[in-house]
């Protein structure tokens, strides 16, 4: 399965008096990194008209070390268990250009309906797509991967 890669850099006002990104940001960065892997995975006009929707059901945040102001952080996501209406995205960040993890997110999705807002299955495409993951990575921190082009 190969993973998608997210590209931000952290704004001042992320940042709590300690001077590192506060912990509640990191599920905003979560759900950014989650839409554009979905755009990625061909489904940006889905979620654009509500066709794809879905909620978060349970989300848990481990964190190793801090994200300081104008880091550029890299956020890996890629699919883990699949089940029939839900779906877990697996996000691993890392300072761009270093190995360490520095935090992990596990986010529990359930599919639904975008009116009723009620459960629906996983499209066998969906499912598919989430399987394959994919190696594409969108940039917003307009960072240059030392090395590559």
């Amino acid at each position: 399965m190969a993973a998608f890669r997210y590209y931000l850099r952290v704004r001042y006002g992320e940042c709590d008096a300690q001077k590192v990104v506060f912990n509640a940001r990191y599920g905003e960065y979560v759900d950014l990194a989650v839409t554009e892997f979905f755009r990625v995975l061909g489904y940006g006009m889905e979620l654009a008209s509500g066709d794809l929707d879905y909620q978060l059901v349970k989300q848990t945040v481990e964190w190793k070390r801090p994200a300081r102001f104008d880091d550029v952080l890299e956020i890996e996501v890629k699919a883990g268990h699949l089940g029939n209406t839900s779906f877990t995205l697996a996000c691993a960040f890392r300072i761009a250009g270093s190995e360490p993890v520095i935090a992990t997110a596990e986010t529990v999705y359930v599919l639904v309906d975008q009116h009723a807002l009620t459960k629906r299955p996983l499209p066998d495409e969906l499912r598919a797509r989430l399987q394959a993951g994919s190696a594409a990575r969108t940039d917003h921190a307009q960072y240059l991967v030392p090395g590559k082009p």
